[in-house]
């Protein structure tokens, strides 16, 4: 068994769940933390990339001239 894990299994022998040591594999937490937050945002509306990034130097151009 890999350092760092353990299992924890049903009365059928199933694999149920897993307990990582995150001071062994600290960069695990980020990965799953991550993936946690994209699956509860995929039902939220989007906006493609040209429109966002047009609107940010929009937002960018009128804050350069209100500093003039």
């Amino acid at each position: 068994m890999k350092k760092g894990f353990q299992f924890l299994y049903d009365e059928r022998g199933k694999v149920k769940s897993v307990l990582i040591d995150l001071d062994v594999y600290p960069e695990l937490w980020e990965d799953i933390y991550d993936t946690m937050i994209i699956e509860s945002r995929k039902g939220e509306p989007t906006i493609p990339w040209e429109q966002l990034k047009a609107d940010m130097e929009e937002a960018l151009e009128r804050q350069r001239a209100s500093d003039d």
